[in-house]
Order: C-alpha cells, then structure tokens, then sequence
C-alpha cells in the first residue's frame, strides 16, 4: 500500500445495523465464521482456507479486511460518502 493510500475495512451491513460475527469451533481443531443480522436474521457463513488458495479463484479476486464482532453497535448506521440512499442488500452486483 502506498503512502497516499488510506487503509480501509469494509464493515458487513443488512438492515441498517453492523452484522453480529459468530465463530464456531469445529471437532477436528478448524473453524468456522457466520456474519448474522440480528434483526432479519440473514447469515453469511465464513469458511476458513489458506492465503495461497486465493490464486484458484481467478482473475481480479483480492483477499478484503472485514471487521467482525460479537457485540456490535445497536444504532442504525450512518450513510457514508458515495452510499447510495436507497440501496439494499438486494441490489444487483457491480
């Protein structure tokens, strides 16, 4: 990353609020992470691999820094620089 570069971490969203993140321990030592809204209760399941593998999933794919917490703020979100107003979680991708 350069010098001009700001750092940046995406914060995973769904009705207005940060979503909870929940790890789970496997029996044979490995891990599991779910990202859960707590008030739709929509999840997004995480699933452990190595850096190396990020290779296999083809041009253009990049490794993101995600903030996750057990216990994250209960106050809707604020609309950041470049949100779109009136976007949801089932807008199409870009």
């Amino acid at each position: 990353m350069s010098a001009e570069q700001t750092p940046i971490v995406w914060v995973p969203t769904c009705c207005g609020r940060v979503m909870r993140y929940n790890i789970f321990k496997l029996p044979d030592g490995g891990a599991y992470g779910a990202l859960v809204c707590t008030i739709c209760s929509k999840n997004i399941n995480l699933e452990q691999e190595p850096l190396a593998a990020v290779n296999t999933y083809g041009e253009g794919s990049s490794v993101l820094s995600v903030l996750g917490s057990p216990r994250p703020p209960k106050e809707e979100r604020r609309k950041t620089r470049g949100a779109v107003t009136n976007a949801g979680s089932d807008e199409p991708t870009i």
